[in-house]
């Protein structure tokens, strides 16, 4: 008897439908590309130190609700109208999760948030979701973690990142080569700055690796590199690294290594414990760092929400607060208003308007 040596522990396997088919199904108008388009030039203006402007990344830690997303997002965008000559806002819209061990993964992956998995589900309704931030005016941003994923959302993506668990993968640094968009590279997660500059140097150059096409056939992918890649500075196990004494070699490095030195900082994650008591201090601080003159510092991020801090996932889908994050804590709506208002009007005088 010929022993079983193939998938011994696959319990089941389902067809997905093709990204073509997905974007054919829920699909962007002349209007929409247009928007997504012009948006990726700004955002690269902004790197580029060619909009003295400052580029804002914000939004919840995930999306895991239809109802209270589209209610930040709309909130947000009145926001954004009224500080749009000093911040170009882009809405953090996330939909998977990467886990330091297990939990949930995100809206695409459990869209249920019930252990399901129905991912077919999940991808459609980060494509509709998507869309509906778009049609608001409101550049969208995620973190892409899966490179299948791409081809499914990314041609309704402004800015993307890829996290501090990825940013040493090969794999990820050969999607980013490909992709369409601005891209931020996070520091890891123990603090070292060197595996993004890596990574940034590695997705701008030419890679053939591994995927799919558009109808969802294996493919050797080979790409031209993507030139718009730059650094996150989020923290790591050795604390902070926003402060202007730690920014300083950063820059150096970038520097030394034929690099634009051109810097967000999340505000979130390590650099404050995920203490949202402290995320506006660290955004201070930058704003601060700004307007004594570095301006290495191009984007900030923050994670924000309708209400303060998170709840405890898993439980009951229909028990879950409204507007709460189920992962990390964000900082509530009225705090996260003020903070923006404050700081636009700290900078104001200090840009020419475009």
């Amino acid at each position: 008897m010929v022993k079983k040596v193939s998938n011994l522990h696959i319990v089941s396997s389902e067809v997905l439908p093709s990204p073509e088919t997905l974007r054919q199904k829920i699909l962007k108008t002349e209007q929409d590309a247009n928007f997504i388009f012009e948006s990726r030039k700004k955002i690269e203006k902004i790197l580029y130190g060619r909009d003295q402007r400052l580029l804002l990344v914000m939004g919840p830690c995930s999306i895991h609700h239809k109802e209270s997303g589209l209610e930040y997002a709309k909130r947000l965008k009145k926001l954004s109208d009224r500080v749009k000559d000093q911040f170009l806002v882009v809405m953090r819209v996330y939909f998977e999760k990467p886990r330091t061990t297990v939990g949930w993964k995100g809206l695409i992956m459990d869209p249920s948030l019930d252990g399901s998995d129905q991912i077919e589900a999940g991808l459609e309704k980060a494509r509709q979701f998507l869309l509906e931030v778009i049609s608001l005016g409101l550049p969208t941003a995620t973190e892409l973690l899966d490179p299948i994923t791409p081809q499914y959302i990314a041609d309704l993506l402004s800015w993307v990142a890829i996290g501090a668990r990825t940013t040493e993968s090969q794999t990820h640094r050969q999607m980013a080569s490909g992709l369409s968009m601005p891209l931020g590279f996070k520091n890891n997660t123990e603090g070292n700055v060197e595996a993004a500059i890596n990574a940034i140097k590695a997705a701008s150059k030419p890679q053939t690796f591994l995927g799919i096409d558009l109808n969802g056939r294996a493919s050797a992918v080979t790409t031209s590199g993507n030139p718009d890649c730059h650094l996150i500075l989020r923290g790591g196990k050795n604390g902070p690294n926003y402060q202007a004494e730690q920014i300083a070699p950063v820059v150096k490095k970038l520097s030394e290594n034929g690099l634009e030195p051109s810097i967000m900082v999340d505000c979130s994650h390590e650099n404050s414990g995920k203490n949202p008591d402290l995320y506006p201090v660290v955004f201070r601080n930058v704003i601060n760092q700004w307007l004594q003159g570095n301006r290495s510092l191009k984007a900030l991020m923050i994670e924000s929400n309708l209400k303060k801090g998170n709840q405890n996932f898993p439980v009951p889908a229909d028990s879950l607060q409204y507007g709460v994050s189920i992962t990390d804590p964000c900082l509530d709506w009225e705090a996260t208003e003020a903070l923006i208002m404050e700081s636009a009007q700290k900078i104001a005088s200090f840009i020419e308007p475009s």
